[in-house]
């Protein structure tokens, strides 16, 4: 019997806005997360997450909890793999191990036997560190450098994701159709007449329960997860995860999960945690006026990311006000509340509350309440993992809201 355990390396760690709270492995590309792609390659479920030692206790509904080392079963066969390894949907067979798992020639995992230790801290920071001569598995797929890389790499993944796992074409009775690629409906997926679905540059997939109403423009390739709802307005190339409500104009994006854009406003290549509310109007900018390259603020100092178009990153529990207006690049904090129309500043320390430039801290009883109270509108449980690592990442900013003025 096999299992899988993923952990997030030195690099995914610094992740921000997103590994404040979450382990990578759980965030969402192409038609799923990187944990259940991950998953589904192996045919083997996964123990858990091992990360920062902050998110040990990680226990967020329909997720693998986050572990520390000594926390994972070492009674099965494990598959250790680095949640930025992206790997191909094909068919191979798993070594008993020992091997070392290499995917676009770098070292990102290990296969371990019954009762083997997990690698170091260190070689998990780094798995290429250790020089040990295992037998290695190597496997075609790529490694994600930067959060941008889900967005920029998004498209291409979709496509691929609909092709490999469902490439049957479903009926769509009354819709307008444009190209000739594959409209793929899953059980209790509708789609009401007049709206129009336009393959041409790749296809569509609604997974169950989704639906989406008219007027409304679908354009592949794009995936809308579980339970979402599309309230109209044009939706293009991005993948929307499971239980959003959606309306406006979204293009080139990646929404994790139960995220709420239910009016009219533009998201465009962005990336967001789960929790996000957007309140009417909120629009992102995802392309300079001189139409240079995009610099993105990172924890190692501001990163040229080499794209013209790039727009925001927006944590877990990110909610806007009416008429808020992002910068090109910007990177907005976890549990930030951001309203009065006024443009904030490009890096927005998590647990920020305010507008524009005048920013202050988010008092966390008043967060914490405010997050309980959006997920039992969804009949979701503030667990108290997730509860305990919210606190943690809001004592753990404090000095970046103090240093940015928050």
């Amino acid at each position: 019997m096999t299992r899988l355990v993923l952990f997030d390396d030195g690099v995914a760690r610094r992740w921000a806005p997103f590994s404040l709270t979450r382990p990578v492995g759980e965030l969402m590309f192409g038609c799923m997360t990187l944990r259940e792609r991950a998953e589904r390659v192996f045919s083997a479920p996964c123990l858990g997450h091992v990360s920062r030692r902050a998110l040990v206790g990680f226990d967020e509904p329909g997720s693998a909890p986050g572990l520390s080392p000594d926390q994972v079963d070492d009674s099965y066969t494990r598959v250790v793999l680095s949640s930025r390894a992206v790997l191909a949907l094909t068919d191979f067979d798993i070594p008993p191990g020992p091997a070392r798992i290499v995917v676009a020639g770098r070292p990102v995992g290990w296969i371990l036997p019954p009762g083997a230790p997990l690698p170091s801290d260190l070689s998990l920071r780094d798995p290429g560190v250790d020089p040990a001569p295992d037998p290695t598995l190597v496997l075609e797929g790529r490694i994600l450098d930067r959060p941008w890389d889900l967005v920029e790499q998004n498209a291409e993944r979709i496509a691929s994701d609909i092709e490999r796992l469902w490439p049957e074409a479903s009926d769509v009775d009354g819709a307008i159709r444009i190209g000739s690629g594959t409209v793929s409906l899953g059980e209790g997926a509708s789609i009401e007449p007049g709206v129009v679905l336009d393959t041409t540059g790749g296809p569509i997939r609604l997974a169950d329960g989704a639906s989406v109403q008219g007027p409304a423009r679908l354009v592949g390739p794009l995936f809308i997860g579980r339970d979402s709802q599309i309230f109209g307005g044009v939706i293009t190339t991005s993948s929307i995860g499971p239980v959003c409500k959606i309306r406006g104009e979204v293009s080139d994006s990646v929404l994790t999960g139960y995220c709420n854009k239910a009016h009219d406003g533009y998201l465009g290549h962005a990336l967001t945690g789960r929790w996000v509310n957007l309140g009417a109007m909120t629009t992102n900018s995802d392309l300079k006026n001189n139409y240079g390259n995009v610099r993105v603020w990172t924890p190692d100092g501001d990163v040229d990311t080499g794209l013209m178009k790039v727009g925001c990153f927006l944590g877990d529990h990110v909610r806007t006000g009416i008429g808020t207006v992002l910068n090109t690049g910007t990177v907005v904090g976890a549990g930030s509340n951001l309203f009065g129309g006024a443009m904030p500043p490009v890096a927005v320390p998590a647990f920020s509350w305010g507008s524009g430039a005048e920013l202050q801290e988010y008092r966390l009883d008043k967060f914490l309440e405010t997050a309980a109270r959006a997920m039992a509108r969804r009949d979701v449980e503030l667990t108290p993992g997730v509860r305990a690592i919210l606190e943690r990442g809001w004592e753990t900013t404090a000095r970046s809201r103090s240093e940015r003025g928050g």
